[in-house]
């Protein structure tokens, strides 16, 4: 008597068949990734700079400083940037050189720094050169300097540049007896009176200016030593990059 087949057939052994395709498929993606990194090259010591400036930005890294000043990133950037931006970096880099070279012969690079910051070029002016401890009057040697300064910013690369004059003060609150009742006042203060002093005394185009006041909200060093307090006492004027201006006189 013949044996009866089973309703159920016997499982094969091993992986289903579609895994197979599976397989070779991811394999040939694998393949293709690999492919595509032996054509790409990395540049080691970019790579680090880029992940340096990383750190302690978003709370992404831990510790470091938001933004690396290194020359990898500054190349990095430049790419990104059209002619006229490279031109006119170009053009603020040699405006620094020519400033550093005339504040190292007055014996005055302690007193006035200048830098290249995201807005543009900085020069920082630390409040003993311009001002009495308290007080937003000029002082009379501080007119000189100004009066050199504007030299340099009435230059055919700099003529149309705008520019913003910035005061800033440390957490010390002023005597509420005197003209500034507090920070805020004193540092819009001092840098309404070198505007003015700029415009009225020295002529230059008053649509090129702007002022803030900012307090002692924008400090630079921590206001917890007298060397500290004295780097944030300061006025800065900022030859503004033009993709910081927010609006232009018509």
């Amino acid at each position: 008597m013949a044996r009866r087949r089973s309703s159920q057939e016997e499982p094969k052994a091993g992986a289903p068949e579609w895994m197979t395709t599976y397989g070779d498929m991811v394999t040939l993606l694998l393949c293709f990734f690999v492919l595509l990194f032996s054509f790409s090259t990395v540049d080691a010591q970019k790579f680090q700079a880029i992940m340096q400036s990383f750190q302690g930005s978003l709370g992404i890294l831990d510790s470091g400083t938001a933004i690396e000043t290194d020359q990898f990133i500054t190349e990095a950037m430049k790419e990104d940037l059209t002619t006229n931006q490279r031109q006119e970096l170009e053009d603020f880099r040699k405006l620094q050189e020519v400033l550093e070279e005339y504040l190292e012969s007055y014996n005055l690079e302690s007193d006035v720094l200048v830098s290249q910051e995201n807005a543009g070029l900085v020069l920082r002016f630390q409040d003993n050169v311009l001002f009495d401890p308290g007080k937003a009057e000029l002082k009379p040697r501080s007119k000189q300097i100004l009066e050199d300064i504007s030299a340099f910013l009435q230059t055919p690369e700099f003529l149309e540049k705008s520019i913003r004059i910035e005061g800033h003060t440390d957490t010390v609150k002023v005597n509420p007896s005197l003209l500034y009742p507090t920070n805020w006042e004193l540092s819009a203060g001092r840098a309404s009176n070198v505007v003015r002093y700029l415009i009225e005394d020295l002529s230059l185009a008053p649509e090129r200016f702007s002022i803030s006041g900012y307090g002692e909200y924008h400090p630079i060093a921590p206001n917890d030593t007298a060397e500290n307090k004295s780097k944030n006492r300061r006025v800065d004027i900022v030859i503004l990059r033009s993709e910081y201006i927010t609006s232009k006189p018509k």
